[in-house]
């Protein structure tokens, strides 16, 4: 989160991007330091999953990064 933020002080966009158990954290992190970045939620868990499995999250995960970055 606090890299998001940083970036976007600095006139970098991005999207945050975490794993869906973590929404209320981010929500709660974001609130916290003033700043709700756009973001991203993939699935639950990430660690342990194959380069394969990672790919799948990607691909299902990059429309939803395209246009939040893009503001489609």
């Amino acid at each position: 989160m606090h890299d998001i933020a940083d970036l976007e002080r600095r006139g970098v966009p991005g999207v945050f991007v975490a794993s869906g158990v973590f929404v209320d954290a981010a929500r709660t992190q974001g609130e916290a330091i003033g700043f709700q970045p756009e973001r991203v939620f993939v699935e639950h868990p990430i660690q342990d999953r194959t380069d394969e499995e990672m790919a799948v999250i990607a691909d299902k995960a990059v429309e939803a990064l395209v246009d939040k970055l893009t503001g489609r």
